[in-house]
């Protein structure tokens, strides 16, 4: 077993505070956390099993980090888009007009799937690079059996090839691709109709959907859900980032682990999320590039218990991000969050979120050896500098990663 020593350790253990332990080590036996405490506390019979030590000199070590909604896998980019924005066209127009999620689904299906693991793998490590232990990838941009397999194929190539923890969210019905042009609904039959053969591939974690007036109603919305929960899967849900469909009450109701986004959340939704025990996620970078100006609505989800998690929604139309730290930084400034419901939202909330809160999200006996050592005094600078990468050092899986 391997001891890493000498750390000031927040391990996020409890429901609230930092979980300080000054002095502390880490006991890793495989990939998973045999003991957690001060040095001196270490049982005689456990530190005579220590075969290798490791000592950090008595460096801030936290939770590894825990990116809960990505669109990690596509071909192309949408800079061009991005300069369209920057002269006042909106999102909606951008994609009435073809461009948008069509036109990244149009490179998708072009590129082969060693060029999509490709360039999925170097965004991977970017994210690594800043202390991403785990993620969830979401399809999105195939949008026909094929190309969906493809895309969850390569997500599934990304967890086995690095030790991430890795899970795969069936969107495909996240745009109506060309040729469904003007047949939402049939294009909804086959998005439920492809579902149990990628499902017995074991390519899907979970689904998703968009449900937004440029994408899917929640009528349509439901229809996927309830063939998902045929199978036994979980739910997620893009909703009422655009406008309010009340999509969220929606997956609330039929048990949606989360509902990310959320700007134009109403009470009714909060609510409903309240009592389903639904995650919210939120996405400041997408806030953030789009120029939006609603918030979510953080003081109603915080006064209702809902818990709340961040990621960078790293996609290429909207938010083409790679660095959770500056999510936190963002979701402290620009939605309101205290450093410490941020640090949450990409731990313990963001765990909760992908269902891994048993193995994920602090730094306890039995949970998987991820772990994060930073060049910070306390985790909650981490929400002050943005900019620069303070991640010095990122264990996977008991593993440190290069």
């Amino acid at each position: 077993m391997k001891l890493w020593r000498n750390a000031r350790l927040a391990t996020l253990a409890d429901a609230s505070g930092w979980g300080w332990i000054d002095k502390g080590a880490l006991l890793v036996d495989g990939q998973t956390l045999r003991w957690v405490g001060a040095l001196p506390d270490l049982p005689p019979a456990l530190a005579a099993r220590v075969t290798d030590e490791v000592d950090l000199g008595g460096a801030l070590l936290t939770p590894g980090l825990i990116d809960c909604h990505t669109h990690l896998v596509y071909g192309g980019n949408r800079s061009d888009e991005n300069a369209q924005r920057l002269q006042g066209a909106s999102y909606a127009a951008i994609a009435a007009a073809g461009g948008g999620i069509a036109s990244t689904v149009t490179a998708t299906r072009a590129a082969s799937e060693e060029d999509l693991l490709s360039a999925a793998q170097q965004r991977l490590d970017t994210l690594v690079r800043g202390g991403v232990t785990a993620l969830e990838i979401k399809s999105g941009y195939g949008l026909s059996l094929s190309d969906e397999a493809k895309c969850l194929s390569v997500a599934r190539r990304l967890g086995v090839a690095t030790g991430v923890t890795i899970q795969t969210t069936y969107l495909a019905a996240h745009a109506l691709p060309p040729e469904f042009a003007g047949r939402a609904d049939d294009y909804i039959d086959a998005v439920c109709a492809w579902l149990p053969a990628l499902h017995a591939q074991g390519l899907v974690d979970a689904v998703d959907a968009f449900c937004e007036h440029m994408a899917f109603t929640p009528a349509q919305v439901e229809r996927v859900f309830i063939a998902a929960r045929a199978l036994g899967l979980p739910l997620h849900l893009h909703a009422e980032q655009l406008s309010l469909q009340g999509g969220a009450a929606l997956g609330a109701r039929m048990g949606a682990l989360s509902c990310d986004h959320l700007e134009y959340l109403d009470d009714a939704g909060v609510r409903a999320m309240a009592a389903s025990g639904s995650v919210a996620v939120l996405l400041p970078g997408a806030f953030y590039y789009l120029r939006e100006t609603r918030v979510p609505p953080v003081a109603a989800l915080r006064a209702a218990g809902v818990p709340m998690a961040v990621a960078t929604d790293h996609n290429p139309g909207s938010s083409p991000s790679l660095s959770l730290p500056l999510m936190l930084h963002q979701a402290c400034t620009l939605f309101g969050l205290t450093p410490e419901e941020a640090w949450r939202g990409a731990t313990r909330h963001a765990a909760q979120a992908l269902d891994l809160a048993a193995s994920h999200g602090a730094l306890t006996v039995g949970r998987r050896a991820d772990f994060v050592q930073w060049d910070l005094d306390h985790p909650q600078e981490l929400a002050y500098w943005f900019g620069h990468n303070a991640c010095r050092r990122v264990v996977v899986g008991g593993q440190e990663r290069s």
